[in-house]
């Protein structure tokens, strides 16, 4: 650090200097910017199939994804709302929850842009932070949409629908809106599991590695491994090898965790990067979804975040 006097160097020189700097500040400061039908999943973690695997895409790589605006607790933002006409929903079997996105004219929007091959990312999770489902729900023609439910626990339940507009005041912005709504029955809370820095789901281990501050954009590093061993047979899910959705204990605040790894063939692993900006300190359940052989696996952690 050096000093200079305001006779040696122009004010608007300082200026230009200081709007510069906090310019620079900015962009250190900004990271880069699933079809999943999830069974209601409690902190163990559940496995479930998917059919078909995403097709790699030049224009749509990891890392070059919008981010979302928010924590998306909110039914409307920028002219945009979450509308929909459920409110309570049956316990135990699968259910169809419908919603539209409406826009500044109260009129339904049908025309979306494809985030990670998707034009509708949907997710449901309980208060709790159990029962997690990720799902791409189909749009009929009046802008409807339909998400397929597996069945759901009693409580609690919050909606989120991640998409980006492909016309009008917010064409190419991410936006996360979401709903609550209950499930019958009696409720019965699970405790939130205590962080740790790995977790198993269906003989697979998941190892994270890196510690965000509250606000800080910060990379994340999650190795998969299975007998100690490498996976190095990761398959393509989303036009990337991994999702990683987090939601934060309390008020389900929702964060997705932006991939950095790109799809460099068939088969990927055993790292696997992301960029984490998590807005808020305490605990976030991350739950992480990779695919072998087919088959779509989700690990869920508790990350503690300072």
């Amino acid at each position: 650090m050096f000093a200079t006097s305001s006779s040696a160097v122009p004010r608007r020189v300082l200026a230009a200097v200081g709007t510069a700097a906090a310019f620079m500040l900015t962009l250190a400061a900004c990271g880069s910017s699933g079809d999943s039908s999830m069974s209601g999943m409690d902190h163990s973690t559940t496995k479930s199939s998917s059919s078909a695997s995403a097709t790699p895409s030049a224009t749509n790589m990891p890392g070059m994804d919008h981010m979302a605006d928010g924590n998306g607790l909110a039914d409307a933002k920028d002219g945009y709302r979450l509308t929909s006409q459920d409110t309570t929903l049956p316990a135990d079997k699968q259910a169809a929850y419908r919603f539209t996105i409406t826009g500044r004219h109260g009129k339904p929007v049908s025309d979306f842009a494809a985030d990670q091959t998707k034009r509708m990312h949907f997710y449901a999770i309980r208060s709790d932070l159990t029962g997690f489902q990720h799902i791409h729900p189909a749009m009929a023609a009046d802008g409807t949409w339909t998400a397929d439910l597996s069945a759901l626990a009693p409580g609690s339940w919050r909606m989120f629908t991640s998409f980006t507009p492909d016309s009008g005041s917010g064409k190419g912005k991410a936006l996360v809106l979401s709903r609550t709504l209950s499930v019958a029955g009696a409720e019965e809370k699970t405790p939130l599991p205590v962080a740790a820095s790995s977790a198993e789901v269906d003989g697979y281990t998941v190892t994270l590695k890196g510690q965000p501050m509250a606000g800080m954009a910060h990379p994340l590093t999650v190795t998969v491994t299975k007998d100690g061993k490498p996976v190095t047979d990761l398959e393509p899910y989303l036009n990337t090898y991994a999702h990683l959705t987090a939601f934060h204990e309390g008020d389900t605040a929702f964060a997705h965790l932006h991939p950095r790894t790109k799809v460099g063939g068939g088969h990927g692993g055993p790292d696997l990067s992301f960029n984490a900006e998590l807005p808020t300190s305490g605990n976030w359940r991350l739950f992480l979804q990779f695919q072998t052989g087919g088959t779509l696996h989700t690990a869920a952690l508790t990350l503690k975040v300072g």
